[in-house]
């Protein structure tokens, strides 16, 4: 009768120390994201180049002054809701891939393949584009006061700051999360102006934008769709911190506390 053997039983020999641990060794990464970083990185990937452009396509696009603070506190409370969902599941699931991993361990490989595939080939590579080229429509702006600026300026500028953000990134995690929380100041310091701007012009009396603010209001479909469209763009980057739960040093804290900071 045949029987089998188990190389570490009944023959004397023991496998090299260390082996086993070596096979069941799991990789992983550096957990050096803090609460400063997460905030940061929600905040920094959440303030871009929407909340600066789509205002004035929301107005536009739903007729009124009411109906575009509506459709901004509707998108707000939408984005709320679902960072609560994704700070559960970014303590549930402590892996990073945000959305891919999400599908991947409740759909499986083939949904998984398809959302990522399309993610970094379409939505993420047209999203970073539109924010290089909105960063660099700014940037050489003032150099062109009374035209507008050539479009391959523009898009040398955009380019190069997406590669510069690239290295940044792939160097060391530490020194991106203090770029990211500098860039992250240094917007909400823009978006304090222009709010104290609004406060001050409201405190002098210039309210005329406000009396019978729903006339004219779209209460179209299509101008409906478009208005939360471009509302939701502005809050595009509150899902970016389940991305890299792996980074965070205690996830379990640091998904709740990250996003509720920042809202």
């Amino acid at each position: 009768e045949e029987r089998e053997h188990s190389p570490t039983k009944n023959t004397g020999w023991c496998a090299p120390a260390g082996t086993m641990d070596t096979k069941t060794e799991k990789l992983s990464l550096k957990r050096q994201v803090g609460l400063k970083g997460a905030v940061s990185l929600i905040g920094g990937t959440m303030i871009g180049s929407g909340i600066f452009m789509s205002p004035q396509t929301v107005l536009h696009t739903i007729g009124s002054p009411g109906a575009s603070l509506l459709v901004w506190a509707s998108c707000g409370l939408l984005v709320i809701m679902a960072s609560f969902c994704y700070a559960e599941l970014g303590t549930v699931i402590r892996e990073s891939g945000g959305e891919y991993i999400y599908i991947l361990r409740t759909s499986g490989p083939v949904v998984a393949f398809m959302l990522i595939f399309s993610s970094v080939l379409f939505v993420r590579p047209a999203g970073v584009a539109g924010i290089s080229l909105s960063f660099a429509q700014y940037v050489v702006a003032p150099f062109y006061p009374d035209c507008a600026p050539p479009v391959a300026l523009v898009k040398c500028v955009a380019a190069v700051a997406i590669v510069t953000l690239a290295t940044v990134n792939c160097l060391n995690v530490r020194f991106a999360m203090s770029v990211q929380v500098f860039f992250m100041v240094a917007k909400v310091l823009a978006l304090a102006v222009i709010i104290v701007g609004g406060l001050v012009m409201l405190a002098r009396g210039n309210t005329e934008n406000f009396q019978d603010s729903f006339v004219n209001t779209n209460l179209g479909v299509n101008s409906i769709g478009i208005a939360f469209y471009q509302g939701l763009w502005s809050y595009d980057g509150w899902n970016n911190l389940n991305y890299v739960t792996e980074e965070l040093k205690r996830p379990e804290h640091k998904c709740h506390r990250g996003r509720m900071k920042q809202q």
